[in-house]
């Protein structure tokens, strides 16, 4: 792997909620470094990074309080503003203090609406303020050439080819049981979970389980026995995709598990932030649409149906889409829709090109 001219990249990362920011914005992080780059995370709760990065920061990376940005000597070659975060003023000022101008960029959030691709690189002038005379340019991710594209590190597919789903297993003291299928579960707290659970103990199961409301309430419950339940701890990001690698179905939650669910290449469902405006919605729709474009009607209108009622977005009984088609047809369907994205060029690596044509 060629490595790129290094520049300093001062990446800045809020922590709203549920670790989707920070999820998305370390493995930001460490692509970058990983392909030569200097990184500076300012970030203002670094909290969950002990488990995500459980060994420590690559070389690379440095991790800073957000608030100690507004004394940093001089602002790096490309600044990220993650999620329409406003970047601290006194950084914005060393910003414009340059002699060159960094490149600066708002990474927004995943979608597959329409409006990505016309809003994707759009610029916006600084006429007031700290950053007055600089130039800020919006950078989408998304599933089209005409986008940012999707984070993915090189040789990630590769990986995934030389897993080892029994061992992976076998070190958490667990083994596959004669015609038993396995489910991930990282999910939100959700008024369909008892649905699900009914569902999915139509045949042996084993379900790995995600920390948080959704475990808590699953171990205090009583399941049907066709049901085997294990509950995971944190796990570093690595460790999270192995989880989708060795599981058949995979139930995730936000951006970052969406993208490496698609990345993992098995059937998954989709739990979608929910919105107070609804806005959720048409953005789930809006996705559905790409991902179901090539499959069969029956399959899509299967899948289509499972996801929506997940997300309570209509009602009636939760049933999976192997239920209704041949397993294989969906499980096809995730490799054909990973195989579409597989020849994009990948986030980072758009990103770099980005930052040496501007510097």
């Amino acid at each position: 792997m060629s490595l790129s001219p290094c520049l300093v990249w001062d990446l800045f990362c809020r922590v709203i909620d549920n670790f989707g920011d920070v999820g998305v914005s370390w493995r930001l992080a460490r692509d970058l470094a990983a392909r030569g780059q200097r990184v500076r995370l300012w970030i203002d709760d670094a909290a969950p990074l002990r488990w995500m990065a459980p060994w420590g920061w690559p070389p690379g990376i440095t991790v800073h309080d957000w608030p100690s940005s507004e004394t940093a000597d001089e602002a790096g070659d490309v600044v990220i503003e993650t999620f329409g975060c406003e970047l601290p003023p006194g950084f914005v000022a060393r910003m414009a203090a340059r002699a060159t101008a960094p490149l600066w960029l708002n990474l927004e959030y995943l979608s597959a609406e329409a409006y990505v691709e016309r809003s994707h690189g759009l610029s916006s002038p600084q006429f007031s303020g700290p950053g007055r005379g600089l130039d800020k340019r919006f950078f989408y991710p998304g599933f089209s050439p005409r986008t940012g594209g999707l984070l993915r590190e090189p040789g990630l597919l590769q990986a995934q080819s030389r897993f080892d789903a029994s061992a992976w297993l076998a070190a958490l003291g667990l083994q596959r049981r004669p015609g038993e299928r396995i489910v991930s579960l990282f999910a939100y707290p959700n008024p369909r979970l008892a649905d699900l659970l009914a569902t999915l103990a139509e045949q042996p199961t084993l379900l790995l389980v995600c920390p948080g409301a959704v475990q808590a309430e699953l171990l205090q419950r009583e399941l049907p026995a066709p049901l085997r339940l294990h509950a995971l701890p944190f796990v570093s990001q690595d460790e999270f995709d192995a989880l989708l690698w060795a599981a058949d179905l995979n139930f995730v939650r936000g951006e970052d598990s969406f993208v490496r669910a698609q990345w993992a290449g098995k059937p998954f469902v989709w739990q979608i932030y929910r919105q107070d405006d609804g806005a959720h919605g048409p953005k789930l729709d809006a996705f559905l649409d790409l991902y179901l474009q090539d499959a069969t009607a029956e399959l899509a209108a299967a899948t289509r149906s499972c996801w929506r009622r997940w997300n309570e977005l209509e009602t009636g009984h939760l049933r999976l889409p192997a239920e209704e088609t041949a397993a294989r047809t969906a499980a096809t369907q995730a490799l054909h829709w990973r195989a579409q994205l597989a020849p994009q060029q990948d986030l980072c690596s758009q990103l770099l090109g980005l930052a040496h044509k501007s510097s």
